[in-house]
């Protein structure tokens, strides 16, 4: 492959993400309901796959914690976004999980020995303005240091952890063993939150049920395998100042399937925000 290929990987892993949160929202289910099937699906769909074909390798058991922990993670990642929505807002929670790129580049500059360049925090620096500017000022007027803001911050940091123990992980594991295991803690540990918030479970219309199915197949497995793949030749700070794109390419796509309108100031803070992450592939 070209070494323009992860990144074109990378590229059409957050396409495939973006569709998520315009799913969620023509999907009248519990946000941690459709995150559990949208874990539990993929997992049913991952190990037939796997174990037919005589993939399946026992060396992949020895680094059993740190899948688990990844399993975790994404799981605990996604349901505290959610819940942050339904205690405060949409915009406020997404703001916060996409402060991932700082906790990244924090722990990367702390502990690991690859560290990140100047362009890596100029590039987190214009990438946050236009992320600031694309959502909009008056979100910082009405923030709120409540129990929304803390699970909105605790997603970002569970996602950042996420981004780096799986790049830990990858560097040993087959992505679609890795899948497999991690697609399974999670849906296990969202199920578990499911049945402690007695979230409903069944009796979905059929539409519902297609779209939870997208959601596996898109968002989990074509999306997060190729943000898998890219994870494996691109530094995770990298992969995650370029998940912050998932904010334009979700209003872009809003625009294009619900009419939803794109102001000036969400247009040049898009640019902003997209600049951004180019200055941070600098070397």
């Amino acid at each position: 492959m070209t070494s323009s290929s992860p990144r074109l990987w990378l590229f059409a892993g957050i396409l495939c993400i973006s569709i998520y949160p315009i799913l969620i929202r023509v999907t009248p289910v519990s946000g941690v309901t459709a995150a559990f099937y949208r874990l539990s699906i993929a997992s049913l769909l991952l190990w037939p796959y796997v174990l037919g074909r005589n993939q399946w390798k026992r060396e992949t058991l020895r680094f059993w914690k740190p899948l688990v922990g990844c399993g975790v993670l994404f799981a605990a990642d996604i349901a505290s976004w959610n819940l942050s929505i339904q205690y405060s807002s949409a915009t406020q929670a997404s703001l916060l999980t996409n402060l991932s790129p700082i906790w990244v580049g924090l722990t990367s500059f702390l502990f690991l020995p690859q560290k990140p360049n100047r362009f890596f925090w100029l590039g987190v620096v214009v990438a946050l303005a236009g992320l600031v500017l694309f959502m909009g000022f008056q979100l910082f007027a009405d923030l709120a240091f409540d129990r929304g803001f803390g699970l909105g911050l605790l997603s970002g940091i569970c996602y950042a952890a996420y981004l780096m123990l799986s790049k830990k992980v990858l560097r040993n594991v087959n992505i679609l063993h890795f899948m497999a295991c991690m697609t399974t803690v999670g849906s296990i540990f969202l199920l578990f939150l499911c049945l402690l918030g007695e979230e409903k479970l069944s009796g979905f219309p059929t539409l519902v049920w297609e779209s939870l199915l997208t959601q596996a197949l898109v968002c989990q497995l074509l999306g997060w395998f190729s943000v898998s793949y890219a994870l494996t030749h691109i530094p995770a700070q990298q992969v995650s100042i370029s998940l912050l794109s998932q904010a334009v390419l979700t209003a872009l796509l809003a625009w294009l399937l619900l009419g939803e309108q794109l102001s000036a100031s969400m247009i040049l803070g898009g640019i902003l925000l997209l600049t951004g992450i180019a200055i941070t592939f600098r070397k």
